[in-house]
């Protein structure tokens, strides 16, 4: 009988990771389902896609630059490539507060942490909740029609401002 059960758990050991990123991937389905759904009505809206990264070398991850106001997400390197107001940034995926995947809010155009609400613009700037700064953002640079993110160079806005306002390009 032990067995039986000892074999029973082992086979669910990975099932809450599973439905834990079936549920993600289901998330992200309906927000681009539903930016789709807001262009084609005339609405502006920021599209979320999923994306990998076009190159990695060293710790320097290439992306193509979203062509419009939009998001890609690395699931590989927990990275938000976001094109937003003429720029482009680079976030860490997870809110700052307390690692949690963050998610597009379609109608609010607007990111959100689901564990605790803390919301973000688009740029990353936070705007309420219980995180207590902007979204984590990486180095960047551009290079012709790609961006490249230093996966070393996080910058926290409450530990180097400079460096978390510098964190962009423009496009």
């Amino acid at each position: 009988m032990e067995d039986v059960e000892t074999r029973a758990e082992d086979a669910c050991a990975g099932c809450a990771g599973r439905r834990e990123f079936l549920r993600d991937a289901a998330g992200i389905a309906v927000a681009v389902m539903a930016s789709l759904g807001a262009r084609r009505a005339g609405a502006q809206s920021i599209a979320i896609q999923a994306v990998r990264a076009l190159a990695v070398r060293g710790a320097e991850a290439t992306y193509p630059i979203p062509a419009a106001d939009g998001a890609a997400i690395d699931r590989d390197r927990e990275v938000i490539v976001a094109r937003w107001g003429g720029r482009v940034y680079a976030f860490a995926l997870s809110c700052p507060h307390q690692r949690t995947m963050l998610r597009w809010q379609e109608g609010e155009h607007r990111f959100q942490c689901p564990k605790h609400h803390s919301r973000y613009t688009p740029d990353g700037t936070f705007i309420s909740g219980r995180a207590t700064r902007g979204m984590d953002r990486y180095s960047v640079r551009r290079e012709g029609g790609n961006v490249v993110v230093n996966l070393d160079a996080l910058h926290r806005q409450d530990q180097d401002r400079a460096g978390w306002e510098a964190a962009s390009v423009a496009v």
